[in-house]
């Protein structure tokens, strides 16, 4: 019976650079070989050589919101510090279950911070891209930002139920009724249209 897989975090040293080669998703650091991703720890012995210790990440395994990257988040409430979050895809991945986040009133926009206000950016149902700023506090929520052109509202609703067509950078209007409503508008890149 095989030995159950050893679990390693990125950052892990795995074994002595002198007893292994390092494979995939690992690196050298200081005469050790390091784990560069989360995963299950795999040794091949090649024919006479060094066995190769290589990190395989399970296909199974949740994918986590790391510092910089781009998610997709629906906004469940707001007030007047900040907007709650649920982040529902990272990049174009979509995830097994959801992850709370925070956007702060002085992270919604680049500049003139002071003169943000939350209700005029976000409303409870919007669809959002944001970056992923810090992994939170206590409470477990990811912190995330909207301070770039590129990142906002990317589908709002419109009272009246109607999907909303954005006209500026901070205002989208209903197709039906013709009313406009403040939003904190993403530029939204090709790569992130889905066809």
């Amino acid at each position: 019976m095989a030995p159950p897989a050893r679990y390693c975090v990125p950052g892990e040293r795995l074994c002595s650079a002198e007893e292994a080669t390092a494979g995939s998703g690992t690196y050298i650091r200081h005469g050790f070989i390091c784990a560069s991703l989360a995963g299950c720890l795999e040794k091949r012995s090649e024919d006479g050589g060094l066995p190769v210790v290589s990190v395989v990440r399970d296909t199974e395994s949740q994918l986590l919101p790391s510092v910089g990257t781009v998610v997709t988040c629906k906004v469940c409430s707001i007030n007047s510090r900040f907007a709650k979050v649920h982040i529902l895809h990272v990049g174009s991945t979509p995830l097994k279950s959801t992850f709370r986040g925070t956007i702060r009133r002085e992270d919604i926009r680049a500049t003139e911070k002071d003169k943000v206000e939350v209700y005029k950016s976000f409303r409870p149902g919007d669809i959002v891209l944001a970056k992923v700023i810090s992994l939170g506090d206590a409470q477990s929520n990811y912190l995330l930002s909207t301070a770039e052109n590129e990142l906002g509202v990317v589908v709002a609703h419109s009272e009246a139920g109607a999907q909303m067509v954005p006209i500026s950078w901070c205002e989208m209007q209903c197709p039906q009724t013709h009313t406009k409503d403040f939003r904190k508008v993403a530029r939204v890149q090709a790569e992130f249209l889905q066809t």
